[in-house]
């Protein structure tokens, strides 16, 4: 007789966990992977099997036997195999995540099926099948070898030494099947992705697959180009701007071995690729590897535990790399370290000079263009070069502030001030979403003095062409494109690309945007890098604010100077002393881990700790407040009883921003010894929670930020 032991498709508390069904004996075509249809109570529901267990009669009770539903139908050929059913289990426990959440990371986007309730009744609701196009033939499924012979043919031209020395190091790995990582710690320019072209080369040689992840997909046009020209039609590009109907096609040409290559954020890590050889995480430092919804998984920890599982080899990326993974390296015998200190074609860093802006203002200067950057903006764009500048905030203006009573305008669902945006004279919630007309006067004390604080992208950019309209006219020289890339510019399909094609053409150009131009540019004209504000991550109370900051003004730093042109890079900043941006500036890691390290030893957190961060959300205050406390209550419980010295709970506490989108927000943080599996502590307590209809728990173990 046969059973499977499943995971419904059901996202209730009470219902997480595996169940057992009887596979009847006429059924066929039941594997792990599959998605059934069965009975559950009175409803009916989809079931994902995670196991087959097939038994004598003899072995089997028949009084348990009785109680067993029979499975209804099969309804899909696997969506994964054995390695994925550990994967799900494996992020369901390590992030304390619903098994169903952490299922539907392995199925297609829109092509799984589901079931609904019409009146009484509940139906299954097939997923949409994908029509062909005209004269659409079936692809051949490619050779490795010829992909692989075809892109060697394209790489024509020798390695760098320290390019050489990282390829050597990713190849062993590959060689080995162990699941080591190799760490390519390279400047920006330093050649790193030649480096995972001719890798996944050699994985192909060996008849194996490779995953690539970038931090944004949208955002690395060039990156992407990069991958299709050396491996042709086999590659798949995953990305969220992408259809559902796209996704799936690339899903599927995955599944039946037509793509090789897969290059996507961090959801690609989960495309069912056939002999893994290969992981690449390009910027693996990036915060956008974490998922902020669950499962909260990080996808450079769950890529360490594939390799781990299938022995594919993990390289990881980065001119900045984590702490985290800076520490692994030195702990772990299995993680190797290459360096890459120059760049690929020998020009040298750009020089990075700190400007403080509490002098300029001292000095007379209103402008929030120092002096100095206007007189390099010139002289750039003057020379037909290009420039970038930053500046990590949206809109207009910060906020608004009336000079007579001191009112700024809230948003109503977040304890947040509302941004100005100069487009349409709007105050948007950068949180929720929420939108309003900015008021003529203050709705307070009826004053007409109501200040513009701060500065977005909006009011930067106004600035920025009337200062070259100035020059302009002054020298008789004619306007450069002045291109905004921030997250209103870049809302459409396709927008990303435009702008930087726009960006790109021949010709003076100045690219104005937040932290989202700081990766993946590469422009070999672009001579200055000008970054407007660097203080504010810095202003953050998060424990990664510093690190943040270092990263930031270190990456877009080196997007400067790629080329046969000299670059220069002007830091503005109000902090001028800050240890983030003196070390930066100068390319000085070891004085600025010198410096961090020890306040993270000493306060206890990342890579001296494990961090977990109980969320409790709700309508009603009183109620969150109450279930946080409960909460924090149980895990100091468990503390005392199970797990004892090292482990830590700072207790319940309303989060930095307590109120968001009209949600009351508690949170508990847990810090556990570096290493350690701080779910069994967490997991326990969340599974044994009562649900509350009126409070939500979120468990978000190793946390990108605090806030």
């Amino acid at each position: 007789m046969r059973t499977v032991s499943l995971v419904l498709d059901i996202q209730t508390q009470s219902l997480d966990s595996l169940y057992t069904y009887v596979v009847p004996a006429d059924m066929v075509g039941v594997e792990v992977g599959c998605a059934v249809l069965v009975e559950f109570g009175a409803r009916r529901a989809i079931g994902y099997v995670m196991e087959v267990c097939e038994r004598p009669d003899s072995e089997i009770d028949p009084t348990s036997v009785s109680r067993l539903k029979p499975l209804l139908s099969v309804l899909s050929s696997p969506y994964f195999d054995e390695d994925g059913a550990a994967l799900i289990q494996f992020i369901a426990h390590e992030y304390v995540a619903p098994l169903s959440s952490c299922v539907h990371l392995l199925t297609p986007v829109g092509r799984a099926p589901k079931v609904v309730k019409r009146g009484d009744v509940w139906e299954l609701q097939k997923p949409a099948r994908r029509r062909k196009k005209k004269g659409e033939a079936e692809a051949p499924v490619p050779l490795d070898e010829d992909i692989a012979e075809a892109a060697e043919a394209r790489e024509g031209f020798a390695l760098t030494e320290g390019q050489a020395a990282a390829l050597a190091c990713v190849d062993a790995c590959i060689d080995r099947c162990a699941g080591e990582a190799c760490v390519v710690d390279g400047v920006t320019g330093s050649g790193k992705t030649e480096v995972y072209l001719r890798a996944i080369r050699h994985a192909l040689e060996l008849g194996r697959g490779a995953i690539v992840l970038v931090p944004e997909i949208a955002l690395t046009p060039q990156t992407v180009s990069r991958f299709e020209g050396r491996f042709g039609d086999t590659v798949a590009v995953m990305h969220s701007r992408m259809t559902a109907g796209e996704r799936f096609d690339q899903w599927e040409a995955v599944r039946l071995g037509k793509k090789r290559v897969v290059v996507g954020a961090r959801s690609a890590l989960f495309c069912p690729m056939a002999t893994l050889g290969l992981v690449i995480i390009d910027e693996e430092h990036e915060s956008t590897y974490k998922q902020e919804s669950a499962p909260r998984y990080h996808a450079r920890d769950v890529a360490a535990w594939m390799a781990q599982r299938t022995g594919a080899a993990l390289v990881l990326g980065s001119a900045t790399p984590s702490f985290e993974t800076l520490c692994r390296c030195k702990v772990d015998d299995m993680w190797h370290r290459v360096v890459l200190p120059t760049r690929a074609n020998g020009k040298p860093m750009p020089e990075v000079r700190i400007i403080d802006m509490a002098k300029e203002f001292g000095r007379g200067s209103r402008s929030m263009f120092a002096k100095e950057l206007q007189e390099n903006l010139f002289a750039a764009v003057d020379a037909g070069r290009k420039v970038v500048l930053m500046l990590n905030q949206r809109g207009f203006a910060n906020f608004l502030l009336c000079r007579d009573c001191g009112y700024v305008p809230e948003c109503t669902t977040c304890s947040v001030s509302l941004t100005y945006h100069e487009v349409g004279r709007k105050l948007v919630c950068h949180h929720c979403g929420k939108t309003s007309q900015a008021p003529v006067s203050c709705p307070v004390c009826g004053s007409p003095y109501l200040k513009k604080f701060g500065a977005g992208t909006q009011r930067v950019e106004m600035e920025l062409r009337r200062i070259l309209d100035e020059h302009a006219s002054a020298t008789g020289r004619p306007l450069p494109r002045v291109v905004r890339m921030d997250s209103d510019t870049t809302a459409t399909r396709d927008a990303h690309e435009k702008l930087l094609a726009e960006f790109g053409q021949p010709g003076a150009a100045v690219l104005l945007g937040t932290q989202m131009i700081a990766k993946g540019l590469d422009f070999d004209d672009v001579v200055l890098v000008g970054v407007i504000n660097a203080d504010t991550q810095l202003r953050l109370p998060d424990f990664r604010s510093a690190e943040r900051t270092f990263d930031l003004v270190e990456q877009v730093a080196g997007r400067a100077g790629r080329g046969h042109f000299e670059g220069r890079v002007l830091v503005q900043t109000y902090m001028h002393d800050a240890m983030a941006i003196l070390a930066a500036a100068h390319y000085d890691r070891k004085r600025f881990l010198a410096d961090e390290l020890p306040k993270r030893k000493m306060l206890g957190y990342p890579p001296y700790a494990r961090l977990a961060n109980i969320l409790v959300w709700g309508a009603e205050e009183e109620a969150v407040r109450a279930e946080a406390e409960a909460l924090a209550k149980r895990v100091q419980e468990q503390i005392d009883d199970i797990v004892g010295d090292g482990w830590q709970s700072l207790g319940a506490a309303p989060c930095a921003i307590d109120k968001l989108r009209g949600q009351h927000r508690w949170h508990i943080l847990i810090k556990a010894p570096a290493g350690a599996d701080i779910s069994k502590l967490a997991e326990p307590v969340i599974r044994k929670r009562r649900a509350n209809k009126k409070v939500n728990v979120a468990v978000d173990v190793d946390p990108n930020s605090l806030l």
